[in-house]
């Protein structure tokens, strides 16, 4: 993922360019790519804002949200079931695919977490509260 430049320095080439110097100028000025410069401005018109977008999915989205009362009463009923055998009944039962490690992210998430036993198998503990 792409980093974000300074808001101090999106105001000095916002600045440079609103003296009257083009985009490409200010980007070799201040030693940015010449697209920084002119979507920044971009940016800058409509809104008259500089920060920097959100970057990143929106909290609360994915595609097992909808499905995680299923998930979570699934974990809670057999705690000892696997990520693959959890991955086949949610796609037997809702047609989803979805990845063990996705599945696994996803629980930890609701506040599961994966505790190893002396046999070396492992089991899903209860829900921390939160």
């Amino acid at each position: 993922m792409g980093h974000c430049y300074s808001l101090d320095l999106r105001v000095r080439v916002a600045d440079f360019v609103e003296a009257g110097h083009p985009c490409r100028a200010a980007a070799r000025h201040f030693g940015v790519s010449d697209s920084c410069a002119i979507k920044l401005m971009h940016r800058k018109r409509p809104s008259g804002s500089l920060a920097p977008a959100r970057q990143g999915r929106p909290p609360g989205s994915g595609k097992l949200v909808p499905y995680e009362s299923f998930l979570i009463q699934t974990v809670e009923a057999k705690p000892a079931i696997t990520m693959p055998e959890l991955a086949a009944r949610l796609r037997e039962e809702h047609g989803i695919v979805a990845a063990p490690a996705m599945l696994s992210r996803f629980l930890c998430r609701c506040g599961f977490s994966y505790k190893k036993s002396p046999d070396g198998g492992g089991v899903r503990t209860h829900r921390r509260a939160g």
